[in-house]
């Protein structure tokens, strides 16, 4: 991904974690309270916004450190959040309960993806002294 794809997605995942929070403490509050998901649905969001600030952050390091692991960040940034957010909404909204099972894919990918910035910021440190 390019450092002004990594931004723009960044902010759009902000913007969406922010709605989707708003709408699941609001208009969903009965569904999650049924399902017992309250909480399933707040570590959705929590990481959806932490990844969300981690692709911004990544995005403006491109600027200095043009790395291809920081680009490899951003990319498992991405599917992450997709995977391990996205599975958890839809659980919550459908309660199917195997969704559950596809979560820790989405974390390897998050997990990835802050290796592959540590990785890039290693290696590739402007005047590096480590």
């Amino acid at each position: 991904m390019s450092h002004k794809g990594i931004l723009v997605a960044g902010a759009l995942f902000g913007a969406l974690g922010v709605m989707i929070g708003a709408f699941g403490a609001h208009g969903l509050a009965a569904l999650l309270e049924s399902h017992n998901r309250v909480a399933t649905f707040e570590t959705a969001v929590k990481y959806h916004m932490y990844h969300a600030l981690a692709l911004l952050l990544t995005g403006a390091m491109l600027f200095h450190i043009p790395a291809k692991p920081l680009r490899l960040a951003g990319l498992f940034f991405t599917i992450g959040l997709l995977i391990f957010s996205g599975s958890l909404y839809i659980l919550c909204l459908t309660n199917i309960s195997w969704l559950g099972a596809i979560t820790p894919i989405g974390g390897l990918f998050m997990i990835a993806g802050w290796l592959s910035l540590g990785h890039g910021i290693l290696h590739n440190w402007p005047g590096k002294t480590v």
